[in-house]
């Protein structure tokens, strides 16, 4: 018996190739035509048209768009891998039947009469009985290219494609084991060919050419990815369904977050100049609670605008009616020849002309006030300030002026605001107290606050009327001459620094004002002082 000489698939010395489809070129009608790019007049007008759909559509159709592109990139990545690991199986598969087929050659003994194998054929006939080939795998047997064996249990038919038979001829009589794939009108073959040669040279002495047989293993590798391409119509029906709950839920999440702004249009079309008290409910601490907030702030200051306006036009025409009726009484009344006559009421109407300008410079501060605009804080050194105060408060009346303490330190303030304000309580003070009566003020820094004062022992205040000493026009006293606006300018003054303005007070013993200013600079010591 010659002994056999064959060649198995491996790393080194395995032809390994792939088998690629020719596709006809399509036809005139089935190319796809390039469309020219629109107009740039034409995307505008596009894009208005998709900004006419509703917030609330275009929140689904975004959220639905990227589950979709999600849901298609995580099935498609997944069928890749799936489709290379099924190829890889497959090779894998082949692998192991060749590594049979090599065993057996290596034993060289055929089980069924426990001899040598007297031929290629025999090698190939007995590897076929005891390899039972698996899902969607064939086997046959092939002697000088000629299909001859082939497997009763075999699942694919290879020796029925006639195409795949002619085109296994030239590997199954070569020199080599190889892997190749191959595509034919019926389908495409993952296939494994592992030639036997008998050992000498291919023609003896007498002249007789020797057998070439092959053991052919073939999977229908169409077949076997469709197996596991039918989950993915399952992953596919299953994606759809996601979709559909994604929208349903998506329109819902959508429309309980879009509720406040809905809420918002229609508390803004329902405000009008008459009637902008409403404001819109706050719900949560998200970003449209605070949209809402930042809205309601703006209503805030909206109405304070509207109610400082109307409150200013009330203010000018309550103060200036009765000045304007003097006026014009004396002068319907004036007798233009005579000359004392004359003399009495100029004097008389430009005494109110000056009044009224007085009234006009004061609501002119208040309505300014509402400005952002309105004080220029800058670093101001207040024991200098206190010092400046003091001598111009000097000049107000004849009293006996004293400083109680000087803060040492720099404040965040407007210089200018701020001494009109401190000077209009020192102005007050002259007004409602005695001839030589103590007037002090003083400044002093302490817990994070800027602390202004003036006191004076004149008359006092009521309890019941120091809440409304700050609104226009109020006076505790009618008897004594001025307009009602110096204490709402210096409350405005304070709020416009964002402090306040505190009263104490004891009728018959005095009242003390305090200014209270948050203190931003670095803090300073303050000292006692007293100047005579």
């Amino acid at each position: 018996m010659r002994k056999l000489s064959w060649l198995l698939p491996s790393k080194n010395g395995v032809i390994n190739e792939k088998m690629s489809c020719v596709t006809a070129p399509a036809s005139p009608e089935d190319q796809q035509t390039t469309e020219p790019l629109p107009a740039a007049e034409d995307r505008p007008g596009r894009w208005r048209r998709l900004r006419s759909f509703s917030v609330r559509v275009r929140i689904l159709a975004a959220v639905i768009g990227l589950a979709a592109l999600a849901l298609g990139v995580a099935g498609y990545t997944a069928f890749i891998i799936q489709q290379i690991q099924v190829e890889a199986r497959i090779d894998a598969e082949l692998q192991a039947d060749a590594e049979q087929f090599r065993q057996l050659h290596e034993v060289g003994v055929d089980p069924a009469t426990g001899e040598s194998f007297a031929s290629p054929a025999d090698l190939v006939r007995t590897a076929m009985e005891r390899i039972i080939p698996t899902r969607n795998e064939g086997i046959v047997g092939m002697v000088d290219g000629k299909v001859r064996f082939t497997s009763p249990v075999s699942r694919v038919f290879l020796e029925r494609d006639r195409e795949l038979v002619e085109h296994l001829y030239d590997y199954a009589v070569s020199e080599r084991a190889s892997y190749t794939t191959v595509t034919t009108g019926t389908t495409t073959y993952r296939v494994a060919v592992v030639p036997v040669h008998a050992a000498g040279q291919a023609t003896d002495i007498d002249g007789v050419d020797h057998e070439v047989a092959a053991f052919v293993m073939a999977y229908d590798l169409s077949a076997e990815k469709g197996v596991f391409s039918e989950g993915f119509l399952t992953y596919a029906l299953v994606a759809l369904l996601s979709l559909v709950v994604v929208g349903i839920v998506g329109w819902l999440v959508a429309g309980r977050l879009l509720h406040p702004i809905r809420v918002l249009a229609t508390t803004a079309r329902q405000i009008g100049k008459e009637d902008i008290s409403e404001r819109i409910p706050v719900t949560g601490s998200d970003d449209l609670a605070a949209m809402t907030r930042s809205v309601n702030e703006m209503l805030d200051r909206l109405e304070g605008a509207f109610r400082a306006q109307d409150q200013l036009i009330h203010d000018v025409s309550h103060e200036l009616r009765t000045p304007l009726t003097i006026v014009r009484g004396h002068l319907e009344v004036l007798d233009a020849g005579d000359r004392d006559d004359v003399i009495a009421t100029r004097e008389l109407t430009l005494d109110e002309l000056k009044r009224m300008n007085r009234v006009v410079d004061d609501l002119t501060t208040l309505a300014q006030a509402e400005h952002p605009e309105f004080v220029h804080p800058s670093p101001v050194e207040l024991g200098t300030l206190t010092d400046e105060v003091y001598d111009k408060a000097r000049g107000l009346g004849d009293r006996r002026w004293l400083i109680d303490a000087r803060a040492e330190g720099e404040a965040l303030l407007d210089r200018e605001r701020i001494t009109q304000a401190w000077l209009q309580l020192a102005a007050n003070a002259v007004k409602f107290s005695p001839p030589g009566s103590v007037v002090a003020l003083g400044s002093e820094i302490s817990d994070g606050e800027v602390r202004l004062r003036m006191r004076d022992q004149g008359r006092g205040i009521a309890e019941e009327d120091i809440q409304r000493i700050f609104d226009r026009f109020e006076r505790t006293d009618t008897s004594t001459p001025g307009s009602g606006l110096g204490l709402p300018i210096v409350d405005a003054i304070a709020r416009a620094h964002s402090g306040t303005v505190e009263v104490e007070s004891e009728v018959g013993a005095g009242t003390t004002f305090t200014i209270v200013l948050p203190h931003t600079a670095v803090d300073g010591p303050s000292r006692e002082e007293s100047t005579g």
